[in-house]
């Protein structure tokens, strides 16, 4: 029971850290975006529509993909170590 515990509180856990770096990563996008724009302004578009271009192909690219990464490998960590003790 307190393995199932601990499953859920480190999920639980990881997820918080997850949406914290997701919406650090997506923030900080969108502030270069808007810095790009106020630097140097496209004609013939406004600056929020430059940003939501900007927007939707930072979420198509490899970045928040990665951040799934925040799940796997403490997972694959933990589970490497637990067979390392439990085989010796």
């Amino acid at each position: 029971m307190a393995f199932i515990k601990l499953i859920v509180f480190g999920l639980i856990g990881l997820t918080i850290i997850y949406l914290s770096l997701s919406l650090y990563s997506a923030s900080l996008r969108r502030e270069r975006l808007e810095k790009t724009y106020d630097a140097d302004p496209v004609p013939g578009q406004t600056r929020e529509a430059y940003v939501a271009t900007g927007m939707a192909a930072y979420r198509s690219s490899l970045r928040p993909k990665l951040l799934v990464l925040v799940y796997v490998v403490p997972v694959a960590v933990c589970s490497v170590i637990i067979y390392v003790i439990n085989t010796n």
